[in-house]
């Protein structure tokens, strides 16, 4: 079974990286910087994508790590 994929989430104290379904079971951190950087390492240890959600709350990146479909560059 594949894994969930993780989102970095702004939050009303900082921003959260969460696991996609797990809703309200998120960790904290004080800046986006830091919140990316504990993703990127759990979303490599689960080869799943990392999604990093903007102020707003929309998708601004996407990063796959393990589970693309093909093998392409970037």
């Amino acid at each position: 079974m594949p894994g969930k994929n993780i989102h970095v989430l702004p939050r009303e104290n900082g921003w959260a990286i969460e696991l996609e379904g797990s809703a309200g079971s998120f960790q904290m951190y004080t800046s986006q910087e830091e919140a990316i950087a504990a993703g990127t390492e759990k979303a490599k240890q689960d080869k799943v994508e990392l999604l990093i959600h903007g102020r707003d709350g929309q998708i601004r990146e996407r990063n796959s790590f393990g589970n693309d479909p093909r093998d392409i560059k970037g």
